[in-house]
């Protein structure tokens, strides 16, 4: 079983680096174009599976992958991004003239790291049961996607952000999930 997870791409949020969370943002132009180069080089491969969070900016990036690979897309509520509460739509220097230098001590409403890691186990395990011995394609968000290879294959996976549109994929061999690919995007170079 192999699970590509890829991140949605760029909006303009992302640009002026502001917390997106649950908020439901679109690709801006940019974002589109990157969707379009990841579906041509999704297409030169072999894919069984899409799913992809139900937030604009993911399912409008696996839109494009969809119409390359001719696959129908599972959406699943979660793959949403982290939830932000009152960060959302907000810059980090907003956040500190707003709560100060130690804004991520408060709570603001941020969705606790021990309910997305629940969320995420449950759609693994899910995968796992309906869709054994396949090529999975997930489209998701970086906040996800950081936590899951984390909790995956912890050894092999780089504290750094994800970029829009990379893939980084995970093979499950005896039981033990491997990465073997990490936020890679050489289609944007393309």
């Amino acid at each position: 079983m192999k699970i590509a997870w890829i991140r949605h791409g760029s909006t303009s949020w992302n640009k002026e680096k502001r917390a997106q969370g649950g908020s439901d943002i679109p690709l801006d132009d940019e974002g589109n174009e990157q969707a379009a180069l990841l579906s041509t080089r999704l297409g030169k491969e072999s894919w069984d599976v899409l799913y992809s969070s139900p937030l604009k900016r993911a399912v409008q990036t696996a839109q494009a992958a969809a119409e390359e690979l001719n696959v129908t897309i599972h959406l699943d509520e979660r793959l949403q991004e982290v939830g932000g509460g009152q960060i959302e739509g907000t810059t980090e220097s907003e956040r500190i003239e707003k709560w100060g230098e130690g804004w991520r001590d408060l709570d603001l409403g941020r969705e606790p790291e021990e309910d997305v890691l629940k969320r995420c186990r449950s759609f693994i395990d899910d995968l796992r049961a309906e869709h054994q011995g396949k090529q999975i394609l997930v489209v998701s968000h970086g906040g996800i996607i950081s936590q899951m290879l984390h909790v995956l294959d912890p050894s092999h996976v780089n504290e750094e952000t994800m970029k829009n549109t990379s893939i980084s994929e995970v093979v499950l061999r005896d039981n033990q999930w491997s990465c073997e690919r990490f936020n890679c995007t050489r289609h944007l170079d393309m």
